[in-house]
């Protein structure tokens, strides 16, 4: 019997029955995910996509479609992930989201959440730093 012959089909057959691992954002990511969503939530500002603006609420329960919909299909990975597939532009038109918050000029979804998470960063580090500090 020739071996090749018996094992190959048997090492095929076992990787296309064996479910594949959908690798998730790590905890960080995830935490760092959920935070700008929170943060679009109750920011209380508007934003425009594909023709309308829409507030707040409505641009969370959106990008958590979005984040879904790529996360399930192993697409997301950081929270620079989420920021550049799901909240810069639709998927639809192409065309870039825009947040503006009360008075202020509005500007890019991706520039905004980007900003945010780096001040969401500066916090979490100066917290850590200050457990060992005291």
């Amino acid at each position: 019997m020739n071996f090749r012959r018996v094992i190959w089909p048997c090492i095929l057959l076992a990787l296309i029955k064996s479910p594949l691992a959908i690798a998730e954002p790590s905890a960080v990511a995830q935490d760092e995910i959920n935070y700008l969503l929170n943060f679009v939530e109750i920011s209380g500002c508007e934003f425009y996509r594909n023709g309308s603006w829409h507030d707040s609420v409505k641009a969370q329960q959106h990008l958590r479609a979005k984040y879904d919909y790529l996360s399930a299909r192993d697409r997301i990975e950081t929270a620079e992930d989420f920021i550049r597939l799901a909240a810069t532009k639709s998927s639809l038109s192409g065309r870039a989201y825009e947040v503006r918050c009360g008075e202020c000029s509005a500007m890019t979804t991706g520039a905004w959440l980007n900003d945010v998470l780096t001040r969401h960063r500066i916090v979490v580090a100066r917290e850590v730093a200050g457990r060992f500090l005291d």
